[in-house]
């Protein structure tokens, strides 16, 4: 049993909490949260983008509460440490669990720098313990289709890939996300999710052009960055938190292979995925499996339980991901393409 410590208790701490749930050989047994939590433990009323309806309790019986990371990270018993704290708070908290002994996930993006996730990396290196981003996509199931298909072969080769992440300004945290200095903007915290699938599809471009604008946050929360492969295949992603009130959110992606298309579209649905062949009707495809948030935690759950490593999102994804997301930055600001 991997008993987990859980840091902050948000929309991304509750999500967190809500998927431990679903994972049988591990267990919440602490939770750090400097605010009080409602004495009933009922979380429900919190609330983000992806917001099952699904009600969350905590049994203080079961799981301890504390105000201090010092308590949670002297406690012998807890084997790993689920960072859900702002961007800009997880380098220091990272890094002080990793030097306590204890493994470690961490929500996207790792840090609000490259420079800081070198820093990680490093300490993970030194500690001998498991530092992974928390990068759910890779994880969610009509993603890993896709990934599926790209490795099968089937199809043919990728012609073109496009990928698009849509919001409008988060209503939750608005605290440290609307402050674009410490979020990054949807570029950071958005983008990042698509920006690490492309990655780990077509592996790291020759380099990048993006154009982007400010919104909500101060810095750039619309992006529209091309990833330029010598293999020629055309790769773009959209991710933005530019759009009204009202909006929503929405996800997907539209990929061509040589012999066929496939396309998530989140607004649609149960028919979010759909297979379109020469001459013949789309085919939706329901892929069977739990969300990213439960695929992500428990695979470092049995990791950490088998003696081994993350094998599908290591912590050198999460620095890979913060150079080409500076790249991108880069590309913005100056207008040119940017070579990595």
């Amino acid at each position: 049993m991997v008993k987990v410590g859980i840091v902050g208790m948000g929309f991304m701490g509750m999500t967190h909490f809500r998927a431990w749930q679903k994972i049988a050989n591990a267990k919440v047994a602490m939770i750090c949260e400097a605010r009080p939590l409602p004495e009933d433990g009922d979380l429900s009323k919190i609330s983000g983008n992806l917001g099952t309806g699904e009600g969350v309790k905590i049994d203080y019986a079961q799981t301890k509460v504390v105000t201090k990371l010092e308590e949670m990270l002297a406690n012998p018993e807890i084997d790993l440490v689920d960072v859900c704290l702002p961007t800009i708070a997880h380098k220091d908290v990272c890094i002080a669990a990793l030097k306590a002994g204890k493994n470690v996930v961490c929500e996207k993006p790792m840090a609000r720098t490259h420079a800081e996730t070198v820093e990680m990396l490093k300490a993970a290196e030194e500690s001998g313990k498991i530092l992974m981003p928390a990068q759910c996509v890779r994880f969610w199931p009509e993603w890993s289709y896709l990934k599926h298909l790209i490795e099968d072969g089937r199809y043919g080769k990728v012609v073109v890939a496009r990928f698009r992440r849509v919001s409008e300004p988060p209503g939750w945290g608005v605290s440290s996300f609307l402050k674009g200095q410490e979020s990054g903007g949807a570029l950071y915290d958005l983008h990042v999710h698509d920006l690490d699938f492309v990655l780990y599809c077509f592996g790291m471009p020759k380099a990048v052009f993006a154009r982007g604008a400010t919104f909500a946050s101060g810095a750039t929360d619309h992006v529209m960055a091309n990833y330029i492969y010598e293999n020629g295949a055309v790769v773009s992603a959209e991710g933005s938190w530019a759009m009204v009130k009202g909006f929503g959110f929405c996800a997907g992606f539209s990929v061509s292979f040589e012999k066929a298309t496939l396309e998530m579209d989140t607004s649609r649905g149960a028919d979010a995925l759909k297979l379109y062949e020469p001459d013949r009707p789309p085919l939706v495809i329901r892929p069977e499996g739990d969300d990213g948030y439960v695929g992500e935690l428990r695979h470092i759950a049995e990791a950490i339980s088998k003696g081994g490593t993350p094998t599908v999102v290591t912590a050198q994804d999460g620095v890979n991901s913060l150079l080409v997301c500076e790249a991108e930055e880069k590309s913005i600001q100056t207008g040119q393409i940017v070579t990595l």
